[in-house]
């Protein structure tokens, strides 16, 4: 059976402002309904990518990367249009935008695209336009010079890339819209693409979709003047439901699946990127690792002495032992990285552990000041560090003092280039007592009620609301894990059995990002070109 219809415009959970669903259901809810390929396209961030396609390729679906995209609209609001990307160009060039919005231009609660950048960044790249897009205005506006001078603008950018995106999710601006739509893609000969704009999972999703807004932009649901933005129909339609809402536009639906078709974005994954460190001339990496470690080993050696029933040649044949195993394994550039910011830090006193975890049984770690620990005087083992029968990229615990780590930090970035040197962004998610609380808030229960039923739940670290509930694998394993009053209102009160209901719907959601407080990426070229970079918003 031919494929029918594909999603092409659809939020996850990495939205962080919208939307209730999770990659994993996502993919198996697609094999199930018989769609080859879908896009995710969350709010002007890449963030899901590499779960998603890992996901995808696992059940057997054509993951298709993208993201929405913000323009200022001059009126305090913001024009968007969804970027899918049809190759690696697409990605790059889409990664570009990302980055410039973040980096250059995020005074505002969301990253806004500058049109103008598109005109360097547009190869690779399908633009989908509906009714918030830029051309909204001019679609609804009478014809005039300066209006067609901007559609020209646009579709010179995107030539055979720009589709027309027409819904219909029962919202009151539609039915005009779409009748000029249809009109404008005729007149422009651009296809017509049949979108959902999907939100959340199933169509009873709705109100935990709603509470979650709530809960991102501080409203409450009984709010009478908060934006509903958000149509009931916004769920993961099956084809044979988008086939009977566009059963007069058949070319719409047919059109996704070639759209589908036209995006094709590989990820090399697992693939170690190391920067180039800087050498003298005349020595390669391994010859300069082997002599600094021999160096080192020398001073370490003449200052420390050799362990107990330990010879000088012991230690010069392990060091040998594991220069060759770091160099067969290409990670002589790494150890050589580490030495050197961890040896600046420590000529200029900053505090640094002495070495933990399997790192600390490196000869080499030792002999290049990465570690103060002899291995072999307390026995050991390099090969729990590195092995070269399960190759692993190496990972030594550094412990910098957090009053001065951001002097280490700049050190790096100006010797390997502030492009290529990046801290690592985390993201936080809904835990159990927190979802409650939140939960209680936007559904205007009163604080103290709802802290009753939060503190109910156990203390236990990682406990879900279905382990307090006693309905998980672990809980009955574990009755600890259960609270018997929690379980005996759940069943006995509406209003709990409502709270917690919606609790889990969005439990274990992610809701916002952070900063990891120590991880650092350096790479060998700029940073744009592997991912997109995030920055967090500044006061205008």
């Amino acid at each position: 059976m031919n494929p029918s219809f594909v999603h092409c415009h659809l939020h996850s959970e990495f939205s962080l402002t919208d939307s209730t669903i999770r990659l994993p259901e996502l993919v198996a809810r697609c094999a199930e309904m018989g769609m080859p390929a879908v896009a995710v396209t969350d709010n002007c961030n890449l963030f899901a990518l590499v779960k998603f396609f890992k996901a995808s390729e696992n059940a057997g679906i054509k993951p298709i990367a993208g993201a929405e995209l913000f323009f200022d609209n001059g009126q305090g609001g913001y024009h968007r249009v969804t970027a899918l990307c049809q190759n690696r160009t697409g990605y790059l060039n889409l990664s570009k935008l990302i980055s410039r919005a973040y980096l250059e231009d995020h005074t505002r609660e969301t990253a806004v695209i500058r049109p103008e950048w598109l005109s360097a960044d547009s190869e690779g790249l399908i633009l989908l336009h509906g009714r918030h897009s830029p051309l909204l205005q001019l679609i609804t506006h009478q014809s005039n010079t300066d209006s067609e001078r901007r559609i020209d603008q646009w579709l010179s950018m995107f030539p055979r890339r720009t589709y027309i995106e027409i819904t219909r999710l029962g919202l009151t601006e539609e039915t005009a819209f779409n009748a000029r739509a249809i009109a404008f893609a005729e007149r422009y000969r651009l296809p017509l693409l049949a979108g959902n704009d999907v939100r959340f999972l199933d169509a009873d999703d709705y109100e935990a979709h709603e509470a979650r807004v709530c809960i991102a932009s501080g409203r409450v649901l009984d709010d009478p003047k908060r934006p509903r933005e958000t149509s009931r129909e916004q769920y993961l339609k099956s084809p044979e439901q988008m086939a009977e809402l566009f059963h007069d536009l058949p070319q719409a639906l047919s059109n996704s699946v070639e759209l589908a078709k036209r995006c094709t974005l590989e990820l090399s994954l697992g693939t170690y990127y190391l920067p180039d460190f800087p050498i003298p001339d005349g020595y390669t990496l391994d010859s300069w690792i082997r002599r600094q470690a021999e160096d080192g080993l020398t001073q370490r050696i003449h200052r420390h002495g050799a362990a107990q029933n330990r010879q000088v040649q012991d230690y010069t044949e392990r060091l040998r032992t594991e220069l060759d195993v770091i160099s067969g394994m290409g990670f002589t550039g790494y150890f050589l990285i580490v030495a050197d910011f961890i040896n600046w830090g420590k000529a200029r006193g900053i505090p640094v552990g002495p070495g933990r975890g399997s790192g600390a049984g490196s000869l080499v770690a030792w002999s290049l000041g990465i570690t103060d620990l002899d291995p072999m005087r307390y026995d050991l083992l390099f090969e729990r560090f590195l092995n070269p029968e399960r190759v692993s990229m190496p990972d030594f615990d550094i412990d910098f003092c957090m009053d001065r780590r951001d002097e280490v930090i700049d050190y790096v970035a100006e010797k390997y280039g502030r492009d290529r040197v990046s801290q690592i962004i985390t993201y936080g998610t809904m835990a159990a007592k927190a979802v409650v609380r939140d939960c209680g808030r936007v559904l205007g229960l009163s604080y103290g009620f709802v802290d009753s039923i939060a503190k109910l739940i156990p203390m236990t670290l990682g406990v879900s609301l279905d382990d307090a509930l006693g309905l998980s694998d672990a809980a009955i394993k574990d009755t600890s894990l259960a609270s018997a009053e929690l379980i005996a209102r759940y069943h006995s009160e509406d209003e709990v059995r409502d709270l917690i209901d919606l609790a889990r719907k969005l439990e274990d959601l992610t809701r916002n990002t952070g900063k990891h407080a120590a991880g650092v990426v350096i790479a060998p070229r700029p940073l744009i070109e592997f991912s997109p970079l995030y920055a967090e918003q500044v006061s205008p």
